[in-house]
């Protein structure tokens, strides 16, 4: 009897939610509320609160080694969950500036606690992060975007998966792990994992406890300075193959510094199995294209500022012409970045691609221009 108590009394507080959002989204409210809009009046009740976008609390912050944090956040209920290795946007307000960085949820799909955990790496120009690790306190409201991203699980299992990572790059596969584990997953796993001290390792209890409770984990961590690990030195074939005979023929989750990446994918592509690998990058594999003595100006049109092309990318030269445009990751994933060049070429870093003149959507993160570029910022 209690139970059907407790799912009825469930199904009418969800009814309710469900009702006085649609009145709060009505016409009528949109009409009180102007010219602020409804989500002005709800942040005087609770931060966290809005119609549309992600916001959440920072229940705990902790952080594992010397130079990383990890943030345990509680989302509206607008957050719509995600699948183990996509990653999210995360917005925090910083000195009146709101600065956007990506970061991989770690939690497993199946955790019920309704948590969404991230870990950051600090690295020494890493302002939004060393802000999460300084200055951000429990109960402070960040906002967040829905998950983004192709490298995922699938949703019908491999029987057999290999894991590899470097760094923080453990983060997603860390939550395809957790998923994988918690869904009492038959088939073989392995996990690589590359840093370059055992005092660098994330998650590293957790890690032990994981390859105890499951016969079929494999857990192989790899120090390039220190002998604490199952393996030892940087990543090659004869170090992959030994560990995984098979591995051509498991799907492959990867993720981590560019030379790990570099590496992993010189082996896959010899072995003619790149089918069978996935990856996930955090840092950018730019071409340098990057002209010595760049020429030209860069205009930002809605600002009224004009800058000497520097060579840097556009975001950089945003940046430091003492604006502040939209971005994420730096790197060309999320498109957060993406404004519109009214004319100039630039060539994409990525592919050493140049772009046509005149008018077009651009990634200015990983754009370098090529003479004079205007710029719709």
């Amino acid at each position: 009897m209690s139970g059907t108590t407790n799912n009825a009394s469930g199904r009418w507080s969800q009814n309710l939610r469900q009702g006085v959002k649609s009145l709060l989204k009505s016409r009528i409210a949109e009409t009180l509320a102007y010219p602020h809009g409804v989500d002005r009046y709800l942040e005087y009740i609770n931060p966290a609160w809005s119609l549309n976008e992600i916001r959440a609390s920072v229940v705990s912050k902790c952080s594992q080694t010397s130079d990383t944090v990890t943030l345990k956040l509680r989302p509206n209920s607008n957050w719509q969950g995600f699948k183990p290795g996509q990653y999210l946007r995360f917005s925090v307000s910083i000195d009146g500036s709101l600065r956007t960085r990506c970061f991989s949820p770690v939690q497993s799909a199946h955790a019920d606690d309704g948590l969404i955990e991230i870990t950051a790496k600090l690295p020494a120009d890493a302002f939004v992060t060393r802000h999460m690790r300084d200055r951000l306190d429990i109960g402070d409201v960040v906002t967040l975007s829905q998950a983004e991203g192709e490298f995922a699980l699938p949703d019908t299992r491999p029987q057999r998966i290999v894991l590899i990572s470097g760094g923080s790059g453990i983060t997603p596969v860390m939550s395809m792990l957790r998923t994988l584990c918690d869904e009492g997953h038959q088939g073989a796993i392995t996990f690589l994992h590359y840093n370059n001290r055992y005092s660098d390792q994330l998650y590293a209890d957790e890690l032990d406890a994981l390859s105890h409770m499951h016969p079929n984990l494999k857990v192989l961590r790899c120090y390039a300075q220190d002998t604490h690990g199952e393996l030892n030195g940087l990543f090659s074939e004869a170090q992959l193959a030994a560990a995984i005979p098979d591995f051509d023929t498991a799907e492959t989750f990867l993720c981590g510094p560019p030379g790990l990446m570099q590496a992993v994918e010189t082996v896959y592509a010899a072995r003619a199995c790149t089918h069978r690998l996935h990856v996930e990058r955090f840092t950018l594999a730019a071409t340098p294209v990057t002209s010595e003595n760049p020429a030209g100006d860069v205009r930002f049109a809605r600002s009224e500022r004009l800058a000497a092309n520097s060579g840097q990318t556009l975001l950089e030269q945003a940046e430091s012409a003492g604006l502040r445009p939209e971005h994420g990751c730096r790197m060309g994933v999320c498109y957060a970045c993406t404004c519109r060049k009214t004319s100039g070429r630039v060539r994409d870093l990525r592919t050493g691609q140049l772009s046509e003149d005149g008018e077009q959507d651009i990634q200015i993160c990983v754009s370098v221009p090529e003479g004079s570029v205007t710029l719709d910022i």
